[in-house]
């Protein structure tokens, strides 16, 4: 194997001929000089021609875009776009991020949301090659011996999923192994963060999704889902075996049902650097999005009132985020709360509610505040009541309910405040609460949209108007560096906040207040390493950083891996 440094003078291997073509992280196909060649015994595998990593790049794009016209985002067409990009990433990792980093905004819908959501469900069809690890529970016993292989040895990153709750698409089973893949394909992308030191798990405690189970191409193990303690004491023994395999791994939860998310964070959240990025990072972009909204608006934050529609991981972090925003701002704790109208699929959280969680008490309204309000036939509020009743100014959908910011609904809180703010945040694309050319038109030209998923810009009434995704792409990569490179014990609340801020003073709207909310999908990895230096600084204010300073900057400028070809030296 190769010495592993971000950016080394060359790569030194003991791998040859067909060893050496089939290992991706090494993989430069025709790219391979007539030195290397014979140095390497790869004469005769591979075509006279020595090609360049541009040439490479010119040719895989032009494939790449002969799968179907750009506008083509059926999903036939996106699960052919997904599984050229993974079976590339399964053949030359360089050129696979190479593809990536030239063409932000074009490969991002495909390497992530939401075509990764066609590759998670149809994932046993395309399974090529290993990658990441599986650690299922009949193999609870082998957990140790699984990761202590040495190939894991220079791991500084894991994204671990259970597969329960993928994107908006429900249980998928070991199909959910493509978002810990895809997400560690952006620490690299976005980041810089080098592949082999980012590690996808995932915990396959089986499926209750009854198609995954009846299908005989299924791969992962089909059995109903493990509950209950032994699935507590599964999860246990993974995180006791990684804090004992690496002391200072950084741990993402990602995609873990609504009840074990916030469960699994705040169990293990002091026992390695982890954050579950359905909660912070949903939060952090949704936040920062928010503060860049009301910039725009030219109304104080402090004066906001939000609406928001789906209240589980995702919904709750943005409340607590923001909560969090409006205290800075100068609310107390209580006041903060008092700014949130949350609904759930049982309508406006009021207290006492049977279906009421402990985590959603604090945000829950008084019966005396809701007398009188109009209810459905089962007695609950529905969220065009809250919107008629409190004419909110923001409302952030979370739901996965397609179509759920209905015209009556927008147009409603189009009524009440000037410039609404309406993010529809739910993704994959077919899950969002509402599309943005309906926002716009249903309020005149004057909502500011934020969506989870891409859209293209509206034409309306003359005007061009730019839709920010919000992405958690904005969020994660950049959080995952600055992590990583400051060596922090814990990732705390104001390491998300910070990096929620850094990205808001990025916004286009600080110098334009008609201008997109956040900045352009190609100036990502400039983003990433703004965030990641908000978030090292942020730590080492809190006293959780090993690495600060001078010493923190030099390891971030040195670390950044680039997706070039290096000279290549063979070990004897």
């Amino acid at each position: 194997m190769a010495r592993q440094r971000a950016n080394p003078e060359f790569v030194e291997t003991s791998l040859t001929g067909l060893g050496l073509l089939g290992t991706p992280i090494f993989n430069k196909g025709t790219a391979f000089p007539e030195s290397e060649r014979d140095e390497f015994s790869l004469h005769g595998l591979l075509p006279p021609q020595v090609g360049t990593l541009d040439q490479q790049v010119a040719r895989r794009m032009k494939a790449f875009r002969a799968i179907a016209p750009a506008d083509d985002q059926s999903h036939d067409a996106q699960f052919a776009r997904y599984t050229f990009m993974r079976d590339l990433q399964d053949v030359n990792e360089t050129l696979f991020y190479a593809l990536i980093t030239r063409n932000i905004a074009e490969m991002l819908p495909v390497v992530y949301t939401p075509s990764v959501g066609v590759g998670c469900e149809r994932f046993s069809e395309i399974w090529r090659k290993p990658r990441g690890v599986f650690l299922s529970y009949p193999n609870m016993e082998r957990i140790g011996q699984i990761l202590g292989h040495p190939r894991y040895d220079g791991v500084r990153c894991i994204v671990v999923s259970d597969g329960e709750r993928i994107l908006g698409l429900g249980d998928q089973g070991a199909g959910g192994m493509g978002i810990p893949i895809g997400k560690l394909a952006l620490y690299t992308a976005l980041a810089g963060i080098h592949p082999l030191q980012c590690l996808p798990v995932f915990l396959d405690v089986g499926t209750d999704n009854a198609e995954r189970i009846n299908d005989p191409l299924y791969l992962g193990w089909k059995e109903p889902r493990v509950r209950g303690a032994k699935y507590d004491e599964f999860v246990d023994r993974f995180v006791q075996v990684v804090k004992k395999r690496w002391p200072h791994v950084l741990l993402q939860w990602e995609d873990f049902a609504g009840t074990n998310a916030a469960k699994l964070l705040g169990r293990y959240r002091d026992v390695l650097p982890s954050f579950n990025d359905d909660i912070q990072g949903t939060a952090a972009v949704a936040v920062a999005t928010v503060l860049a909204a009301v910039n725009a608006t030219g109304v104080p934050l402090t004066e906001q009132r939000f609406a928001v529609l789906g209240f589980g991981s995702a919904g709750l972090g943005i409340a607590g985020l923001l909560t969090q925003a409006l205290v800075k701002a100068g609310l107390s704790e209580v006041e903060a709360r008092r700014r949130f109208w949350a609904v759930d699929k049982d309508g406006l959280l009021v207290e006492w509610m049977p279906s009421v969680r402990l985590e959603q008490g604090g945000y829950t309204r008084t019966h005396v505040e809701v007398e009188g309000w109009q209810r459905d036939g089962e007695g609950r509020i529905g969220l065009l009541e809250v919107v008629e009743r409190v004419k909110p100014t923001v409302l952030i959908g979370v739901s996965g309910q397609p179509g759920a910011f209905s015209e009556e609904i927008v147009r409603a809180m189009a009524r009440g405040v000037v410039r609404p703010v309406v993010l529809p945040l739910s993704n994959p694309t077919s899950r969002c609460e509402a599309t943005p050319a309906d926002v716009i038109a249903w309020s005149e030209g004057r909502a500011i949209v934020g969506t989870g998923s891409p859209f293209a810009p509206v034409e309306y009434e003359g005007r061009t108007i730019a839709i920010a995704q919000t992405n958690n792409s904005y969020i994660f990569p950049g959080l995952a560096l600055g992590i990583v490179h400051a060596r922090t014990k814990r990732v705390s609340d104001g390491m998300v906040m910070a990096a929620a801020e850094a990205l808001a003073r990025l916004s286009p709207t600080r110098e334009d207040a008609s201008g997109a909310l956040l900045p352009p999908l190609e100036s990502l990895r400039k983003v990433s390493m703004s965030v990641a230096v908000a978030v090292g600084r942020q730590a080492a204010l809190e006293g959780l950083a090993a690495v600060k300073g001078e010493a923190f900057v030099e390891s971030l400028r040195a670390g950044v891996w680039e997706p070039v070809y290096l000279p290549y030296k063979r070990r004897r």
